[in-house]
C-alpha cells in the first residue's frame, strides 16, 4: 500500500468500513484472517448489528433458517428455533465481533458525511459526524460500502401525516415506550415485519385495523423449536451442523426455478392457496387476501400465525386506500375516519436509493447517485467504474428472492479480498471495473431477470427502481453468483500505477 498523505487531524487507516452489521463484521473477520489489521469500522450507532440491532419490533425474526443465516466460518450451534428470534441474531453478530477480536476496530457514533475520491494523492478522505456534531476525517486506500440495504425505512408521503397527534412509528423504530395495551391501534402496510408483528401485538390492544393496499403471496413458516439433543448433538460433531445447512442450501437453491418456469410457479402458488384456505374460513376475508399477481413478483412472505391474528374479533382488514391522515386518525377514499391511538408504519425501505449514494464521490467528481440515474448498477454487484477502490457489499442486484444473502456477502468479501491481493501483487495504487466490462456484466443480468416473475409478473414491487429496472435482485441461483463472483478477472479492471513521486508521510507524523 502506498504512503498516503493526509492533513493534521485526519486519520490514516489501509480501508474504512462503512456499516456494522453483517456485512460489515463479515468483511472485518475476513480483513483479519487475511492478515490485514489497519482499517476501521464507522458505525452510525453505539452498537454492532445494523438492521439487526434497529430492528426490535415484537416478533422479529429472520425468513430464513438460521443455519443458513448466518457466516459459513462462524456456526452457531445454540439458535433456539429454526428461525432465530432478533434478539438471537443481535447477539450472534456481538458474540462474532467479539471472538474475532473485531470490537476494537469500531468507531461508533459515526454518521458518514462524505467519501471523495482523489486522483492525485490516490485515495480516499471519508468525513463522518457524531452526535455532539464532531467532524472525523478519515484518509483510506479504500472503502468497502456495508451499509445494508434495508437499514433506513420509508415514512409514507401520506398528506397530514405530520399532524397526526397520537403515537405515531415505523416498525423498524419501534417505540417500545408506547404501550399499546387497550390501544386503538393502525398498522399501514402488510409486508414482511408487519405480518410478525401483528400477530405479536394482536392479543393486547384494543382494536387492531390493518390497511392493505397489495395482499402478499404467503407460505408457512414451519418453525419449530431446536430441541436440546440437537444443540449438544452440533457441539460435538460440529460436521452434522454442516450436512443440516448444506441440506437447506440444496433445498432454497431449487426454489429458484420456479421464478423462471410458470408451470413451477403455478404449483408454488397452489401451495400457498391451499394453506391460505386451512386457515381462512371467511370467504369475504379470503377474497381480500388472493393476490392478482403471480407468486413471486413480490416479497414471499412466510408466517405460521400471521392469517390466524388477523381474524381475531379486535381485528378489521381495511383494504380502501388511504386518503389523508388526520389528528385522530386515517381517512380512506371512502371518506370513513378510522380513529387509532397509534399508527405503526410497516412501510418498508428502500434499497434501491441508498442513502450514501449521493455522498460517495468519484474520479470524475460526480456521485454514485448521479452515475446511476435513480438505477443502480455494479460490476458482479460489488465494484462500479470511475470509482476506484471502492467496494459494495449487498450492492446493485445481489438481493435474493429464495435463500440466504449471507452466502451472497461472503462472494463479495472473497471478490474484495482478491482485488486488495492482486493491487499488491501489481504493484498498483487503484483498480475500478472497466466500463465495458460493467456494461456486459448488467446487460447479462437485465437479460436473465427480463422474463422471470420478478420483472413480468404482473405486480409493482420494491425490486424495481424508479426507472422501472430491477435494480435489487440476482436473477439465478447463489451458486451461479458464488462461481461468478468469488474470483476475479484481472482483465475486467483498469489498474491505476502508483505515482512515481517520492513516498509521502502524514501530516500528523
Amino acid at each position: 500500500m502506498p504512503t498516503m498523505a493526509a492533513p493534521a487531524g485526519t486519520h490514516v487507516v489501509r480501508l474504512v468500513i462503512i456499516g456494522g452489521g453483517f456485512s460489515g463484521i463479515g468483511m472485518a473477520i475476513r480483513l483479519r484472517q487475511a492478515g490485514i489489521e489497519d482499517f476501521v469500522i464507522l458505525e452510525r450507532g453505539h452498537d454492532s448489528g445494523g438492521t439487526w440491532r434497529d430492528n426490535s419490533y415484537p416478533g422479529c425474526a429472520c425468513d430464513v433458517q438460521s443455519s443458513l443465516y448466518s457466516f459459513s466460518f462462524a456456526p452457531n450451534p445454540a439458535w433456539s428455533r429454526s428461525f432465530a428470534p432478533q434478539p438471537e441474531i443481535r447477539d450472534y453478530l456481538r458474540t462474532c465481533a467479539r471472538d474475532f477480536d473485531i470490537d476494537r476496530h469500531f468507531v461508533f457514533d459515526q454518521t458518514v458525511t462524505g467519501a471523495v475520491w482523489d486522483d492525485v494523492a490516490q485515495h480516499w478522505t471519508v468525513t463522518a459526524g457524531s452526535a455532539d456534531t464532531t467532524t472525523t476525517a478519515w484518509c483510506a486506500h479504500a472503502v468497502v460500502m456495508a451499509s445494508g440495504a434495508l437499514s433506513d425505512p420509508i415514512l409514507p408521503a401520506i398528506p397530514g401525516i405530520e399532524d397526526y397527534t397520537g403515537n405515531l412509528f415505523h416498525s423498524a423504530r419501534w417505540n417500545h415506550h408506547v404501550d399499546l395495551s387497550r390501544k386503538r391501534v393502525a398498522v399501514i402496510g402488510t409486508g414482511a415485519s408487519a405480518i410478525q408483528f401483528i400477530p405479536e401485538i394482536q392479543p393486547r390492544v384494543a382494536s387492531l385495523e390493518i390497511f392493505q393496499r397489495t395482499p402478499p403471496w404467503i407460505l408457512p413458516r414451519h418453525d419449530t423449536a431446536v430441541p436440546e439433543w440437537r444443540k449438544a448433538l452440533y457441539r460435538a460433531l460440529p460436521l452434522t451442523q454442516r450436512l443440516q445447512r448444506a441440506a437447506l442450501y440444496a433445498m432454497r437453491e431449487s426454489l429458484v426455478h420456479a421464478f423462471h418456469h410458470r408451470a413451477l410457479a403455478r404449483a408454488v402458488e397452489w401451495r400457498a392457496r391451499t394453506f391460505m384456505e386451512s386457515q381462512i374460513s371467511d370467504p369475504v376475508l379470503r377474497e381480500k387476501l388472493v393476490p392478482d399477481y403471480q407468486i413471486g413478483c413480490k416479497r414471499i412472505l412466510v408466517s405460521d400465525d400471521y392469517y390466524r391474528a388477523i381474524q381475531r374479533p379486535n381485528v378489521s382488514l381495511v383494504t380502501e386506500r388511504i386518503r389523508a391522515i388526520q389528528p385522530t386518525g386515517i381517512v380512506t377514499v371512502d371518506g370513513a375516519l378510522h380513529h387509532a391511538d397509534v399508527v405503526v408504519l410497516g412501510t418498508g425501505f428502500r434499497p434501491t436509493d441508498p442513502p450514501l449514494a449521493p455522498l460517495i464521490i468519484g474520479r470524475d467528481r460526480r456521485s454514485l447517485a448521479e452515475v446511476w440515474q435513480g438505477s443502480p448498477n455494479a460490476y458482479m454487484g460489488t465494484t462500479v467504474a470511475g470509482f476506484p477502490n471502492f467496494f459494495m457489499l449487498l450492492g446493485p442486484n445481489t438481493a435474493l428472492g429464495h435463500s440466504s444473502v449471507m452466502l451472497m456477502v461472503e462472494a463479495q468479501i472473497d471478490h474484495v479480498l482478491s482485488v486488495l491481493q492482486l493491487l499488491e501483487s501489481r504493484g498498483a495504487a487503484a483498480a475500478d471495473p472497466d466500463p465495458t466490462a460493467q456494461r456486459e456484466y448488467v446487460a447479462m443480468i437485465d437479460a436473465r431477470l427480463a422474463t422471470s416473475t420478478w420483472n413480468a409478473g404482473g405486480c409493482s414491487s420494491w425490486y424495481l427502481d424508479r426507472t422501472g429496472r430491477n435494480s435489487t435482485l440476482w436473477p439465478d441461483g447463489v451458486g451461479r453468483f458464488r462461481r461468478t463472483v468469488s474470483h476475479v478477472n484481472a482483465d475486467a479492471y483498469r489498474w491505476l500505477p502508483r505515482r512515481a513521486s517520492p513516498a509521502l508521510v502524514t501530516a500528523n507524523g
